[in-house]
């Protein structure tokens, strides 16, 4: 199944993929099933039931509605650096034995359709194309054989780096958390609608129109089963918990010369099955 978290009028709701587009409820409305956040953490039983009930609501023209983030309130967002063999040697790193980890704050995603703002203090704003997993069926110390059976979807994710602010300091926290920069969407499509792990999925991110980063879910150097399991040994994973599970090559930053987002660009990162996360990109001058 795939859902869409959307406004309306000021109103949040959510919709289903059916035969003939999307159909969907508001908050409030009688047969409205809850947003994702509560859904997920019910299980797998109570997304399908939502799908069913959804799927018979009124269509949703969602050319009219605002999308937005498919989460807007998980506990934790883990993000992964480095996780494509071409990607690490690109950023000069040799590729890593252990994942590199930061976090991310729910302050900085915007849905499908924003705008990513390139703050007033920087002209280095990058894209990354990415793979998200949300966590369905919490734990600690998973084994990576059982890894998958605790995530309960997929999404895309473009991991906006403001890179000057980026290496500022050893960490890299700061330059991954202006607000507006963590495009993340258009939809959240279960586990059962995809392959295991997304493996063989192929990801393309475009600078407009042009394609600037390409590559299969295989080349990841931890497949989302191997971080889920890594990540449990020291945190204890919940519903609703995101990992976004790291960018492949072709980043403007390595690029000769190098290639920054800028106001009036757009960019879109697809993976196969999940569709297309589309933003423009506007000065923060003009964002207020």
């Amino acid at each position: 199944m795939k859902f869409v978290s959307f406004a309306l009028q000021g109103k949040a709701g959510l919709a289903v993929e059916a035969g003939d587009g999307f159909r969907g409820r508001m908050a409030g409305d009688d047969g409205y099933p809850g947003d994702l956040e509560s859904l997920i953490a019910k299980g797998d039983a109570a997304l399908k039931a939502a799908g069913g009930v959804l799927a018979k609501a009124d269509r949703v023209d969602m050319e009219r509605v605002q999308y937005l983030p498919p989460l807007r309130h998980s506990g934790k967002l883990i993000c992964v650096g480095l996780n494509y063999h071409d990607h690490s040697k690109e950023s000069g790193f040799e590729t890593p034995s252990y994942p590199a980890i930061f976090g991310r704050f729910n302050s900085s995603l915007i849905g499908h359709g924003q705008p990513i703002v390139r703050p007033q203090v920087s002209v280095q704003l990058d894209y990354e194309g990415e793979l998200a997993a949300v966590i369905g069926v919490g734990g600690r110390n998973i084994s990576e054989d059982e890894a998958l059976d605790h995530v309960a979807g997929y999404s895309i994710f473009n991991d906006g780096s403001i890179r000057d602010y980026q290496f500022k300091s050893p960490q890299w926290t700061m330059g991954k958390n202006f607000d507006d920069t963590g495009p993340f969407g258009p939809c959240f499509v279960t586990a059962d609608a995809l392959p295991p792990g997304c493996k063989g999925l192929q990801l393309e991110t475009r600078l407009n129109g042009r394609t600037v980063q390409s590559a299969n879910i295989d080349d990841m150097v931890f497949s989302v089963a191997r971080l889920v399991s890594i990540l449990s040994e020291a945190l204890t994973l919940a519903p609703g918990d995101v990992i976004v599970t790291g960018t492949p090559s072709g980043v403007g930053l390595a690029r000769k010369p190098q290639l920054f987002m800028k106001d009036g660009d757009v960019c879109e990162v697809e993976i196969e099955g999940l569709g297309i996360l589309r933003n423009p990109i506007v000065d923060g001058s003009k964002a207020a």
